[in-house]
């Protein structure tokens, strides 16, 4: 069975491009963003009567164009779980190399206990450079994209120190780490003098008060609810590098931006994980993200691309793609809407079109390899709440019984 995530980047709603540019900036209009907000609250309870495995927002912080205004996803998925019955929550996700690792272990430990379970755990690089060399810039951290760049590699490495700092936390009862990023404790090497010593060393982790009287180690509290920690989702946007490390690390991983490259990355991440001992079904453990626009006939798909993606498209994901896809440039300098629709119907993430269209192009998809998640995202608040669980309803009684049929393998754990 396929396991389809509702993805969503919030977005602040303009009748058009030109109502964006009056209301500047429109990222900090309170009513606007509150509709945002609160519609969500409204869409995942949809998504549970609709039976999504789970739904995510992302953490993107600056966006005073209004386009992904997604600063605390942990919030949202504290509400959402409260609201909700079975849908999971999670997010797609925490940029790790702007973050304080034991913060967010012990952020996600409670929101795990919070939902019972429910939960999962997004970590990502980072990309977008006027927040992540903001926000991260107490650990050198700069926004990059998989080119092997100095910047690229200190974000790697930044980032899966961080990732592995959390699991440790997560998972031992106590844990020191001494490294150019951090030391636990701190200082490492004189350990910290602390006043409730007698009592830690008695009643504390086993270890955290050394020989000298002094914390050596520190506990981090709570341990997750799921044993021995929450399932873990990276999102990759096709580096052969970060699908390898999901493979050997176990963690889910999800194709994002990366249509046809998902499809080649794919096998890389079954050796990786057969090397690691893991054998696993091509696709099992794996996603791919699509961006969906689903209509009663083409014309009414390209009207709502129109309606919904235009705006986004021309002034955000025409860039990223320029940039981070293959650095190419196909709209002319003031793009009609209609060029704008017909470039976006050409774009790797996008599927657009009828029921049977958008079936058509996933089960061919799913033939290839058999993802075992769907991550489905619209530009909500952009496209309208009702407009987008409309097309949730769609994805899960009209495709996803045909991906299911695909997806025989033994699932992995939920």
């Amino acid at each position: 069975m396929v396991k389809v995530i509702l993805q969503i980047y919030p977005m602040v709603r303009a009748e058009d491009e030109a109502e964006r540019r009056a209301l500047r900036p429109i990222g900090r209009n309170v009513e606007r963003y509150h509709e945002a907000l609160h519609g969500s609250f409204e869409l995942a309870k949809a998504a549970d009567q609709l039976g999504v495995w789970g739904m995510a927002s992302i953490e993107h912080h600056f966006h005073s164009e209004g386009y992904e205004v997604g600063p605390s996803p942990g919030t949202f998925n504290a509400y959402w779980a409260a609201i909700t019955q079975r849908l999971r929550v999670g997010q797609l996700g925490y940029v790790m190399s702007t973050q304080h690792p034991i913060r967010i272990a012990e952020e996600t430990a409670i929101l795990d206990h919070m939902t019972k379970g429910r939960f999962f755990v997004g970590f990502a690089r980072g990309y977008q450079d006027r927040w992540t060399n903001v926000v991260g810039q107490h650990l050198g951290s700069r926004a990059t994209h998989s080119d092997g760049s100095a910047d690229d590699l200190i974000n790697r490495d930044i980032f899966r120190e961080q990732v592995e700092m959390v699991i440790k936390a997560w998972t031992e009862e106590s844990i020191e780490h001494n490294s150019k990023l951090w030391q636990v404790p701190y200082p490492y090497t004189d350990g910290i003098e602390w006043w409730m010593a007698r009592s830690t060393k008695q009643l504390g982790a086993p270890g955290e008060i050394g020989a000298d009287g002094r914390v050596h180690r520190v506990s981090v509290v709570p341990a997750p609810y799921t044993q021995p920690h929450p399932p873990i989702f990276v999102p990759s946007s096709g580096s052969p590098e970060s699908v390898e490390y999901c493979g050997r690390m176990g963690f889910n991983c999800i194709h994002v931006v990366a249509g046809q490259r998902a499809m080649e990355q794919a096998p890389r991440y079954v050796q990786a994980a057969a090397a690691a001992g893991r054998p696993l079904a091509l696709g099992q453990m794996q996603g791919i993200q699509r961006y969906l626009q689903i209509g009663e006939t083409r014309e009414a798909a390209r009207e709502a691309l129109a309606k919904y993606d235009a705006d986004i498209y021309k002034n955000f994901w025409n860039l990223l793609y320029e940039r981070v896809v293959d650095k190419r440039v196909t709209l002319p300098e003031n793009p009609t809407v209609e060029q704008i629709v017909d470039e976006i119907e050409q774009a790797d993430a996008f599927v657009t079109g009828t029921v049977d269209d958008v079936r058509d192009q996933l089960v061919e998809e799913w033939k290839r390899v058999p993802f075992e998640y769907l991550v489905a995202t619209w530009h909500y608040a952009q496209q309208p709440l009702e407009s987008t669980i409309e097309q949730l309803r769609l994805v899960m009684t009209e495709i996803k019984p045909a991906l299911d049929a695909l997806t025989q393998y033994e699932q992995a754990p939920a």
